[in-house]
């Protein structure tokens, strides 16, 4: 991971060129936690249609660090198959240093619990979008029988018996919380219920695994899911894990397609994963079909023809909302797409107050966007995004406002640089070259 590298852009000044397709990867958010779940596994498992991203590095790193064997292999049709086998982990102890450089590292401590009666992490790292506090963590651990000791900025978490059963009611939803608590419950003693979970499909799709498995998971995607623990015995591998496509990556592709394509083709996605994002950029006029592809997985087509490749598209208001809801993650994307909108919209971010850093840099760039409070913006358009003053850059804060600043710079005026690319990497697999492949000029520099 190279921080020093940044983007070169060549704005398209509103024109609407590119043409082509992009293939949407497996979910980040998915697999890194099917990698953490190997832990919970008797003998290797295999995991496919893994996006080869930094953060998806970041975890190989520290499943290695703990002693477990992580190896790509590239068969002849191109296909990538990432084996885990967590047999020779020895040590409970998460690397400091690459814990704190991912939040996603967290959830290492349930399987790991689970399996081995300790967990020592650092506070998770990651992106700066505000507070993310790990207290549901700790209190649900605390629930199943663990003990808990801060010392020196590294939680240690033990049992002695194992996990026992019990009932947790998150006071909040949490995606990170139901599945950590979720692979913590596997191999318990007992029943464990969750409620007010996370219904995420990332979250489905690790755990309808799990239960091909040996796992007994009930109630997955629904308000309520119900553990039943095998009493310490290990999973068997009897199937290869899938992750889901991205729908975070899909998304951010269909918004940029809105503003920059001619006609653009986001493959291998599930549309119905996107349901409140494709709609309300149908209600903006945003030309979007569906057509047919191998099984739930279909592709999107976004288009702007010659006839009203000029017209405004009308503005809206958004509201994150856990899913399914409008996805936190797409909030600053969505954002760019509404600098140019007719009107007057507002964004509510319900879920990080640190939101709204990137919302400087459009400014800087022309966007009319007044900032209310932390959790709210107002944005009036279309604006023409400009160019920068010589030797001033734009820069990323974290994932998906990165890539919304680069789409801002693709839709503006002039030339752009783009810094602080390497959090982009962490969640989108070789981005200039996607971009160039449809007609972007951008270069890693």
């Amino acid at each position: 991971m190279n921080k020093k590298e940044s983007f070169v852009i060549e704005g398209l000044a509103g024109k609407k060129t590119f043409k082509g397709k992009v293939s949407v990867n497996g979910a980040k958010n998915s697999a890194l936690k099917a990698m953490a779940a190997s832990i919970l596994f008797d003998g290797q498992v295999m995991l496919e249609n893994v996006p080869n991203t930094s953060d998806i590095q970041t975890m190989d790193e520290i499943l290695t660090n703990l002693g477990a064997k992580v190896q790509w292999t590239t068969y002849p049709d191109s296909k990538k198959i990432l084996t885990i086998d967590s047999s020779g982990i020895k040590k409970t102890d998460i690397d400091p240093e690459l814990g704190r450089t991912m939040r996603a590292s967290v959830v290492l401590t349930g399987p790991m619990l689970a399996r081995f009666g300790k967990a020592t992490f650092p506070a998770p790292g990651g992106c700066v979008i505000g507070a993310r506090p790990i207290d549901l963590f700790i209190e649900g651990y605390k629930k199943m029988g663990a003990t808990v000791v801060l010392e020196n900025n590294l939680y240690t978490i033990q049992t002695s018996k194992g996990l026992g059963s019990t009932n947790i009611a998150f006071n909040r939803v949490s995606v990170g919380g139901t599945e950590t608590l979720m692979m913590a419950a596997v191999l318990s003693n007992g029943t464990t219920i969750l409620e007010n979970c996370a219904m995420e499909p990332e979250i489905v799709n690790v755990a309808e695994w799990l239960n091909s498995c040996g796992a007994k998971i009930n109630g997955v995607g629904t308000p309520v899911i119900t553990i039943e623990g095998t009493n310490g015995k290990l999973l068997s591998p009897k199937e290869s894990y899938v992750a889901i496509p991205d729908r975070i990556e899909a998304g951010s592709y269909i918004i940029l397609g809105a503003l920059c394509a001619e006609e653009l083709l986001i493959e291998n996605c599930r549309p119905d994963h996107l349901d409140t994002v494709l709609n309300m950029l149908r209600e903006s006029g945003v030309n979007i079909s569906i057509q047919e592809g191998k099984g739930l997985n279909k592709t999107i087509c976004v288009s702007n023809p010659a006839t009203n490749s000029a017209k405004t598209f009308k503005a809206f208001n958004v509201q994150t909302h856990e899913y399914p809801g409008f996805p936190t993650d797409l909030q600053s994307p969505m954002s760019v797409f509404l600098t140019q909108t007719s009107d007057e919209s507002k964004v509510t971010e319900t879920i990080f107050e640190g939101r709204f850093k990137y919302v400087d840099d459009l400014t800087r760039m022309g966007a009319n966007v007044t900032v209310m409070n932390p959790m709210e913006i107002l944005i009036k358009g279309p604006t023409l995004l400009n160019s920068l003053p010589d030797a001033e850059e734009l820069s990323a804060f974290d994932i998906r406002a990165g890539f919304a600043i680069v789409m801002a710079a693709l839709v503006g005026k002039g030339k752009f640089v783009v810094n602080n690319v390497h959090l982009i990497d962490r969640g989108y697999e070789n981005l200039e070259e996607r971009l160039q492949d449809i007609g972007a000029y951008i270069k890693r520099v």
